[in-house]
């Protein structure tokens, strides 16, 4: 199992369970779209699996992160340490209209 999610009221959290590769990252970026699209939540929250992501991982945060956009849907992502509090992946700046709330 790529990720799991949650809803909590108007959010939708997913957590990536391992790091990605070049094998699963299109299956893992499919799968949040599809999640997104099933929930219409107001904002998501992505918890990575680790502080410091593999390439394949930010290529599949990078493509939500562009589907969420595109929504005008407000995604933030983490690490497990972050998952109770809205952060962002190391080296990405938050998205539009990301913040507390």
């Amino acid at each position: 199992m790529l990720l799991t999610h949650r809803r909590d009221g108007g959010l939708l959290v997913v957590h990536l369970r391992q790091e990605l590769d070049v094998t699963t990252r299109a299956a893992a970026a499919l799968r949040i779209e599809a999640l997104v699209a099933a929930h219409r939540p107001r904002r998501v929250r992505l918890v990575l699996p680790s502080d410091r992501p593999a390439p394949a991982t930010l290529s599949a945060l990078a493509r939500a992160r562009r589907m969420c956009e595109g929504l005008g849907v407000p995604l933030t992502a983490g690490s497990p340490g972050t998952a109770d509090a809205p952060g962002t992946a190391p080296g990405l700046p938050p998205a539009p209209g990301a913040g507390p709330g």
